[in-house]
């Protein structure tokens, strides 16, 4: 039955995953028949470990939620338009400082819940091995379409797949952590640093390897703001640091197949890739103390390494930034060098996963349908967008540009200004090396010249402004 679809239905979603739950939400709303194919339970891929639609399997965080953030923009966007994704979201969130987390078991069975409660939605539990013979169809596989699909796809349009790997952090038990070594505090949060205020290097330390881009410039912004104490923070002294560092760098790893070209995306390294690149990398980086006092010695720490709660109780935390290939049996070793995590319960060890995504630019037409294969369109992190707000922004998308084609409308699609049309920038932006991107500033069209020079945070508010007003605009012409 690969491949079959019924008269019936008006269109086929392949993955049940942010973007094509999304995408068939958003399609079913617009009074369309949906059937969502979606493999688990009779298969999940390697980072997977609930039957439930939409499970997040790497951070349970979307990232910022301050307006002056283009994440931040962009979950804003997709609240006002109907997301499912956003109201599930919002519903299930737990505390993580300037940050939108959520309690990833409630937020997949509220997502689970809303599609097989859809009445014009029909949920098929199989595998798809190669590109439905059908149109329109969907394909919302996600980062680990299996191999045949993806060389059903390849085939098809004659392109060469990319694949590199996202590592997934760790996550500890609670209970397990010696609270007597760890404070919590947001990072520039009440009695922290000034905002905007760049990590001073620790003494003794090498200049980092590159400045801070804006969108860690706006994190750090969303944290002041914050306020609060939603993370736990573990302090080194410089002797623990470089010691923890020495390890990671000399643990053992798991090691890519012959034929996987592993190719890391910049934004999720895991922790030993960044700890080979300097000794002062990470404090650089996920374990930079700037904005931190510890409360037991009045003092910024020489690193830290933060922690995050995984679900609204706080029984379990993530550790931030520490995704990793590690074995398990080094992780338990080098991890438990973190002050705190001597005694730690590991609920879930570091892993790696493959991500498959195609030459958007090369391959998608206005409608994010393949050109050489009409009738087929992508959605999420298999287009080459990069994290969960942009793989369920780019279901919307997707679903909204779809629905119009199939009622003979002109393609309307969202204004450039916005993040939302900030998604279909990136998507079609011609590189000489496409990668996976999350949305940022750089996808938004710039000011009108004629504003004036504005200092970066007035730039961001102004545009955030913008998109706002011409997304209510767009949306209410609809």
């Amino acid at each position: 039955m690969n491949g079959a679809e019924s008269p019936h239905d008006d269109v086929v979603v392949v993955g049940g995953g942010l973007a094509g739950c999304e995408a068939a939400y958003q399609l079913a709303q617009r009074g369309l028949r949906v059937r969502l194919v979606e493999m688990k339970p009779h298969k999940r891929t390697p980072a997977q470990t609930s039957d439930r639609m939409a499970e997040l399997v790497c951070s349970n965080s979307l990232r910022g939620a301050a307006l002056s953030n283009a994440v931040g923009l962009l979950k804003e966007e997709l609240r006002r338009v109907g997301s499912l994704a956003l109201r599930c979201a919002d519903e299930t969130a737990v505390p993580a400082g300037g940050a939108l987390a959520v309690d990833r078991e409630r937020f997949a069975e509220a997502m689970t819940r809303a599609i097989e409660a859809h009445p014009r939605i029909a949920v098929e539990r199989r595998e798809v091995t190669e590109i439905p013979e059908g149109r329109p169809v969907i394909l919302a596989t996600g980062p680990l379409t299996s191999d045949a699909l993806a060389a059903s796809l390849a085939a098809a349009v004659g392109a060469e797949h990319l694949a590199y790997y996202d590592a997934i952090a760790p996550i500890v038990s609670a209970d397990s952590i010696d609270w007597s070594r760890v404070w919590k505090q947001s990072r520039y949060g009440k009695g922290g640093a000034l905002r905007g205020e760049r990590a001073a290097p620790p003494e003794g330390a090498a200049p980092p390897e590159r400045a801070a881009s804006p969108e860690d410039a706006a994190e750090r912004r969303d944290d002041a703001e914050a306020g609060d104490e939603a993370y736990v923070n573990c302090p080194f002294d410089e002797a623990q640091y470089k010691a923890f560092v020495r390890a990671l760098v000399a643990s053992e790893k798991v090691e890519a197949r012959d034929f996987e070209d592993v190719r890391y995306f910049e934004g999720c390294l895991p922790c030993e890739v960044m700890a080979a690149r300097g000794e002062q990398t990470l404090s650089f980086g996920p374990m930079k103390p700037v904005g931190l006092t510890d409360p037991r010695t009045g003092r910024r720490p020489y690193a830290v390494l933060q922690l995050r709660p995984e679900d609204e109780a706080a029984t379990a935390y993530n550790l931030v930034g520490f995704q990793t290939r590690m074995k398990y049996a080094e992780q338990l070793r080098v991890f438990r060098m973190v002050p705190g995590l001597e005694e730690a319960e590991f609920l879930r060890m570091g892993s790696v996963h493959r991500n498959t995504f195609v030459n958007a630019p090369a391959l998608l037409g206005p409608a994010m349908e393949l050109r050489a294969l009409p009738g087929v369109h992508l959605a999420g992190q298999i287009a080459g967008v990069e994290g969960y707000v942009e793989s369920a922004a780019a279901g919307f998308v997707c679903a909204l540009l779809l629905a119009q084609q199939l009622r003979n409308e002109p393609l309307r699609p969202p204004p450039p200004t916005t993040a939302l049309g900030g998604i279909l920038t990136h998507l079609g932006r011609t590189q000489p090396s496409y990668q996976p991107s999350n949305i940022t500033w750089a996808h938004i069209a710039p000011l009108d010249p004629a504003s004036g020079r504005l200092r970066k945070r007035a730039r961001y508010e102004a545009m955030a402004e913008r998109a706002l007003r011409d997304l209510d605009a767009w949306w209410a012409a609809g």
